[in-house]
């Protein structure tokens, strides 16, 4: 890789004479608009930082940017007078290096077939590292779902399962499949997926450095969530309990103990006296004793048991935690993943995660693309995106699946499972069939919980372009709907953009593709569709 980019750098001319007066004129790119103050102090930054980066590309604009990276377009013109354009991803210092090169492990190996995107050239400066990727003009999502029909969904959803295919075949978990990471070019029918930044590896993983990722993250996860008990004659962490008193919050203060836990002499952590131990030992007892005693008479402020009732332990269901709970070991899990797309078993935190996962990202794809909504799932935390799952998938189902990896799921509501094809069709606003029209007075409550109101034959014929704004769930039950009118983009969390024009190639959408779907988000990771099976689908044949 190193030699290519020698090559490259000879074949080009040197940019920052040629682009000179473009630089000392506001910077403008090949749109004609002036770059922002901010990006402008953001591009001169990273000449500073990887000075290589002027002899070989012009950099036109800042095009994307994350929490671990940031990706500039830039230009190359070579001696043969072709200007090639490239997408330069710089990640940002404090990226682990294990990381960046098992990213680049992902591009290289994996990327260049099959819709995933691949890797031109690599450049190093100290600790910044930026990548040199091929550029492909992408359209915006919203932008799409206001111009596909039924058979450029087809299209996109095969090119996206066939990216997943290829990647899982090599033992890659995505994990931050969304629209944004699967770039489309309509016009020129090309797809590509990028962001490696969060990948994970299967068991048998062909990618050897995502081996060493996961065992760096297990490791870490472990650390952090030690259990700070003392068991016999074992100390818990000295580093973590000499703390120091600021990085505590505030208002809270430091547990104080009635010993030295460590003792520090010339630098070093000395342990504590066997004496010192045993007296230790004994005033831990003495507490426990107390602390149980009272435990029976006041918890308040006291966090509920968490443990299930099959689980020999005496708290379930108290205002108190006991010893075979405070002895557990945090149970660790990751989480990586953007909000609305995570999987059922990610957001409860299942420590066992395949790569259907990005099959349930997938679906989640399949869904907007399907209602016109996005994003379609918008929740601040965890537990409300689960309760978003369940209300459209099903209580009891979500409850079935739980028990499968091992968790449990307590509903204080039953929602039944909702059929996917009069979600879809309800939220795009399309017309149903005649059996659902004359069974529509039989619906309210389901209608209601879908859409926010109660369509049917009492609403006027000039209201019948409108439609709610936002998905209701259980705890939105009771707002008022906002309606807007059909041929309007929505402006609110979540965006619709369907136009009449199209409503007639979306009122034939086959049972084939509410299949698909269901399977894609099944909530049991053993059972749900992989990207193998999935191409195989009846929806795709003749593709």
């Amino acid at each position: 890789m190193t030699a290519a980019l020698e090559n490259l750098s000879k074949d080009v001319f040197n940019l920052n004479q040629n682009n000179q007066m473009k630089n000392d004129s506001g910077k403008e790119n090949e749109g004609g608009y002036k770059l922002s103050t901010e990006i402008k102090m953001d591009i001169d930054r990273l000449y500073a930082v990887v000075p290589q980066l002027s002899k070989i590309f012009f950099i036109e604009d800042k095009i994307g940017e994350g929490t671990f990276s940031s990706v500039y377009l830039a230009t190359a013109q070579l001696k043969s007078g072709i200007v090639e354009k490239f997408a330069l991803k710089h990640l940002i210092p404090t990226s682990h290096p294990v990381r960046i090169a098992a990213e680049l492990q992902c591009l290289t190996v994996a990327g260049g077939q099959d819709n995933v995107m691949g890797v031109k050239y690599c450049l190093r400066k100290d600790d910044h590292v930026v990548i040199v990727m091929p550029y492909l003009e992408h359209e915006s999502f919203l932008d799409l779902l206001s111009s596909m029909k039924l058979e450029d969904v087809r299209e996109y959803m095969y090119n996206l399962l066939k990216a997943l295919r290829r990647i899982h075949h090599f033992g890659i978990i995505h994990r931050d499949i969304k629209p944004s990471n699967f770039l489309y070019n309509g016009r020129l029918k090309k797809y590509a997926l990028v962001d490696f930044g969060l990948a994970q590896g299967t068991p048998d993983t062909k990618i050897e450095l995502l081996k060493v990722v996961k065992t760096e993250d297990q490791q870490g996860s472990c650390s952090k969530n030690k259990p700070m008990t003392s068991s016999g004659n074992k100390v818990p962490n000295a580093a973590t309990m000499n703390k120091p008193l600021a990085q505590y919050p505030a208002g809270k203060q430091p547990i104080k103990r009635p010993w030295p836990l460590s003792q520090a002499k010339h630098g070093k952590l000395v342990k504590p006296a066997k004496n010192a131990d045993i007296t230790s030992r004994k005033i831990i007892v003495a507490k426990r004793k107390i602390t149980s005693s009272k435990g029976t008479t006041s918890g308040l402020g006291r966090r509920p048991a968490i443990c299930p009732s099959d689980l020999t332990c005496d708290c379930y269901m108290t205002d108190r935690i006991c010893s075979v709970c405070l002895s557990r070991r945090q149970q660790v899990a990751p989480r990586a993943g953007t909000p609305g797309f995570r999987a059922p078993e990610v957001l409860m935190k299942c420590p066992h995660q395949t790569s259907a996962i990005d099959m349930w990202s997938a679906g989640v794809v399949f869904l907007s693309l399907l209602s016109a909504r996005y994003p379609f799932f918008k929740a601040s935390d965890d537990l409300t995106a689960l309760a978003q799952i369940m209300t459209i998938r099903g209580t009891k189902e979500t409850i079935q699946a739980a028990k499968s990896f091992g968790k449990a799921v307590s509903c204080s509501k039953e929602c039944p499972k909702l059929d996917l094809r009069t979600l879809c069709e309800r939220l795009r606003g399309t017309d149903c069939s005649s059996k659902r029209k004359s069974n529509q007075k039989n619906e309210p409550k389901e209608c209601s919980r879908i859409t926010g109101c109660v369509p049917g034959p009492d609403i006027k014929d000039d209201e019948k372009k409108e439609k709610t704004d936002s998905l209701t769930y259980k705890q939105e039950l009771h707002s008022q709907p906002r309606k807007v009118k059909q041929d309007i983009r929505w402006d609110s969390d979540f965006k619709s953009t369907a136009r009449s024009s199209d409503m007639k190639s979306w009122n034939r959408v086959p049972d084939l593709a509410y299949d698909l779907l269901d399977k894609l988000l099944d909530l049991n990771p053993a059972t749900r569709l992989t990207a193998e099976k999935a191409l195989k689908h009846p929806f795709f044949e003749g593709i």
